[in-house]
């Protein structure tokens, strides 16, 4: 599976970062989510299938942004 990093804004806290781990790993084909509160980003692996618009959506619908 390939590694994945992307930023990520509004996230300020550990609870914060919890809800983007919970968000990405409820996605089947991510796994091994890691959040860096301090540079803002998500780093994961996914398969192949996963597309970046259904990331990017499960990011938004629990209250973040993905930053292009």
């Amino acid at each position: 599976m390939p590694q994945m990093t992307i930023k990520i804004s509004k996230m300020s806290c550990q609870h914060c970062a919890n809800r983007v781990i919970k968000a990405l790993e409820g996605i089947s084909g991510v796994k091994d989510v890691r959040v860096d509160l301090k540079a803002g980003t998500a780093t994961f692996e996914r398969s192949e299938g996963v597309k970046m618009e259904e990331i990017a959506r499960a990011i938004k619908e629990a209250g973040y942004q993905v930053v292009s």
